[in-house]
């Protein structure tokens, strides 16, 4: 009798809030990116470096850039740590707009960072700016000052405003709007761009996201920073990573940057994002990292995975791509949503993406197969599987992932939780 794999494959929600920025006419022209830590958080947890990372992972990867903010440009807080190198900005320039927040002491190192990352392409917004913090070094680099209003004195907002045109370049944002009576004022003297609860309240989106293993991301970081870096070695890491595997095949999106790009593996997806990419998405994931997939969920992920690829290459089909196609069935299960909508959210080539979606083309054969010889319906492997019964062919992949599991150490058992008697 075939063990089944689980079926209680829930996920932890990713929150992200977003609050609109409006111009003179009462158009969104812009959304702020926060961190929440629930649905029904009234604002944002924090402003350290983890929230900035988990924005970012969850605005580029857990739902999608397009999907929280389509056409417009984001506003995303970023702390010390960003600014001068020790964390990695993983997306290219044009993406957001960095917002540098006033818990930010700008001394030299930071002013050397913003300028570079100014060179690069990017856009500085200086948050809750007041005269006077040294945050004034920025503004020859900043595109936009964004002044706090709740309890504003007006007179010394239109002192900061009148210094701020000696740079005209800026574009000033009148921020914590909440009463009607502070937009009036906001108005009148001659703000860009309004932000506040009086225009409109912050919503809080969320998705299902999934958290692997930190010691083996850990591994792949440390393979990642070696002077002469194992490709193949890499790409086999991140393939045993499903949550990893998936967030790099979304990122693959973000970097495309409108292009029609494609691909049909995590090996594509790693050589089209590049080392560097693979090297920063891994540290920024590492710093988010809060419960790992149980051991179970993710041998069942990969024993899939590696069934699909065997039986592909009994076929004389590309096992690669077969590996992908069962990597991403199970992380649609692990992650609790249709397989179809998975597919749709990632660059796929056309046979990955309708063998996933709809079982089209060989390999969506193989999957079905897979998939039914879970459920215990041997005949349609049978048949694909050659000269090997499939028995044969499930316990050896099986052995496999067992193996590979085994070869990576864990911080501690990953068992299940189960319910208190």
């Amino acid at each position: 009798m075939l063990v089944r794999p689980p079926t209680d494959l829930s996920a932890p929600l990713v929150h992200v809030g977003r609050q609109g920025i409006y111009d003179q006419t009462g158009d969104v022209v812009a959304y702020e990116l926060s961190f929440r830590d629930a649905a029904d958080a009234p604002r944002a947890t924090s402003r350290g470096p983890y929230a900035t990372s988990r924005v970012i992972i969850g605005a580029f990867t857990d739902f999608g850039l397009e999907q929280l903010v389509g056409s417009k440009a984001c506003f995303i807080n970023v702390t010390r740590e960003f600014l001068v190198g020790e964390l990695p900005i993983p997306f290219d320039s044009g993406h957001a707009a960095l917002e540098i927040v006033p818990a930010v002491e700008v001394d030299d190192e930071v002013v050397r960072g913003a300028t570079a990352l100014v060179e690069r392409g990017f856009t500085i917004a200086l948050s809750a700016f007041v005269w006077g913090s040294g945050h004034e070094r920025l503004l020859d680099i900043a595109s936009y000052v964004m002044i706090d209003m709740r309890d504003a004195d007006p007179a010394k907002v239109d002192e900061t405003i009148q210094r701020c045109r000696d740079y005209p370049h800026l574009r000033l944002i009148a921020e914590r709007l909440e009463t009607e009576e502070q937009l009036q004022v906001a108005f009148l003297l001659g703000f860009d761009l309004f932000r506040g609860n009086i225009l409109g309240r912050p919503h809080t989106l969320s998705t299902t996201g999934l958290s692997p293993a930190r010691v083996s991301r850990l591994q792949l970081l440390a393979a990642l920073s070696a002077e002469e870096v194992n490709y193949d070695d890499v790409v086999d890491r991140v393939a045993l990573d499903p949550t990893l595997a998936y967030r790099l095949l979304r990122a693959t999106n973000a970097a495309a940057s409108g292009l029609t790009v494609r691909v049909s593996s995590v090996h594509e997806a790693a050589v089209f994002l590049g080392l560097d990419k693979v090297r920063q998405w891994v540290t920024l994931m590492l710093l988010t990292d809060l419960s790992d997939a149980t051991e179970d969920q993710l041998a069942t992920t990969m024993t899939r995975a590696r069934l699909c690829q065997t039986t592909a290459e009994y076929q004389h089909l590309p096992g690669s791509t077969a590996f992908t196609i069962g990597l991403l069935s199970g992380i649609a299960d692990l992650v609790g949503r249709p397989v179809a909508a998975l597919a749709e959210e990632l660059p796929l080539a056309e046979e990955v993406r309708s063998a996933l979606a709809e079982g089209a083309g060989d390999l969506g054969e193989i999957l079905t197969a897979v998939r039914h010889y879970e459920e215990g319906a041997v005949g349609e492997l049978a048949a694909l599987t050659g000269p090997v019964e499939p028995t044969e062919a499930y316990l050896s992949a099986i052995s496999w992932s067992t193996k590979m599991l085994d070869a990576v150490p864990l911080d501690g058992p990953r068992r299940r939780q189960m319910p208190t008697p």
